[in-house]
């Protein structure tokens, strides 16, 4: 890769298989140059991305409407059975 281009820097950081210390000081450095919002954005993403890996997932509001919904059309047997299924993958496929 040429010196000029500027996909060089990135090869290393976007990509790489584990991201290191040295790594991840060097994204940092280049964040604090960013302008005020997008470093608001970059804290609200990491902040988004710890709470989906640590710990337990806690669902919304909206979630768990959702998942009420689904647990009682199936005790009313609201759901599609294997035949309708397959019908529409077939429609589907032709």
């Amino acid at each position: 890769m040429a010196a000029d281009d500027p996909t060089a820097k990135c090869s290393a950081l976007c990509y790489p298989k584990s991201m290191t210390r040295e790594a991840l000081e060097m994204l940092l450095e280049r964040v604090a140059a960013w302008p005020d919002q997008a470093q608001a954005e970059f804290v609200r993403s990491l902040e988004d991305i710890e709470t989906r890996h640590i710990g337990p997932y806690r669902l919304s509001n909206d979630e768990r409407q959702a998942v009420q919904r689904g647990l009682r059309e199936m005790r009313e047997r609201k759901l599609a059975d294997d035949a309708a299924v397959a019908a529409v993958f077939d429609r589907f496929r032709a």
